[in-house]
């Protein structure tokens, strides 16, 4: 089952260990994620459903690239790692 990992800034207000969730798109596996941890669901996404842009997803090591549908594949064995995306100048 793919695992899925927040960010450690995120554990400070809602403590969410790393999950093994059934799922074979980035979508598919959140939602299995946020089954078990429904606060997540708001820090993540918007009211759309969509990717919060200070949040950033990467499967296997590779940033994810439909931040609107998350329809990205996830294998099986996948790393499903999110992070809070820096911007800064």
């Amino acid at each position: 089952m793919p695992r899925v990992t927040f960010p450690t800034g995120m554990q400070r207000h809602l403590a969410c260990a790393p999950l093994e969730v059934e799922g074979s798109t980035v979508r598919n596996a959140l939602d299995a994620a946020f089954a078990i941890e429904p606060r997540a669901r708001g820090y993540l996404l918007d009211d759309q459903g969509a990717l919060r842009p200070h949040v950033a997803i990467f499967v296997d090591s590779v940033p994810i690239r439909d931040r609107k549908t998350l329809l990205d594949p996830v294998r099986p064995a996948s790393d499903i790692l999110v992070v809070q995306a820096l911007s800064g100048g």
